[in-house]
């Protein structure tokens, strides 16, 4: 006789902990998607649900590598279950790593380093703002250019509707 698949899924320990909040973000990202977009263009339309999961990738980020409250079990699971965007994490933990390694070598080569190695992915919103086939010219996209360097001031991405997420913002 074959055995009986169950749907369940095994949460790991400390999954109560941020249960809640997963569930609330579900729940805007939920009301996002059934939201009418009558009258908004079709990019448009989807920039809640770009901020939702940028939200949700930062929690999941934040918990696990800047203020360790949660296990590394608990980190791939949500990742796993779609609470996360690993691609885009793997994005923020590359300027983290830099960062490390910068401040063990200590001021002088903070100073050294500083020209050679470019993070600016530390405020990353979304993967598609760094992607050249996306945009004119070969490019990425103009919310990651630092403020400072603008010709408009006010500038809305085309994809997720980001404000600026340059590193120098």
């Amino acid at each position: 006789m074959p055995k009986v698949r169950t749907n369940r899924v095994k949460y790991p320990e400390g999954w109560e902990l941020i249960e809640p909040t997963l569930r609330e973000l579900d729940g805007k990202m939920r009301e996002a998607e059934l939201d009418p977009h009558d009258g908004k263009r079709k990019c448009e339309a989807l920039w809640p649900i770009f901020k939702i999961t940028h939200q949700k990738s930062r929690y999941v980020y934040d918990l696990f590598y800047r203020r360790n409250e949660i296990s590394k079990e608990l980190y791939e699971f949500c990742l796993d279950q779609g609470y996360g965007d690993r691609n885009l994490i793997a994005k923020w933990k590359k300027f983290d790593l830099w960062m490390s390694q910068v401040a063990s070598l200590g001021s002088y080569t903070l100073f050294v380093f500083q020209f050679d190695a470019h993070p600016g992915y530390e405020r990353l919103c979304c993967l598609r703002c760094i992607q050249p086939r996306d945009h004119n010219f070969g490019t990425t996209c103009v919310c990651r250019v630092p403020k400072h360097l603008r010709e408009e001031k006010v500038v809305e991405c085309v994809h997720c509707g980001c404000g600026g997420c340059a590193s120098g913002d």
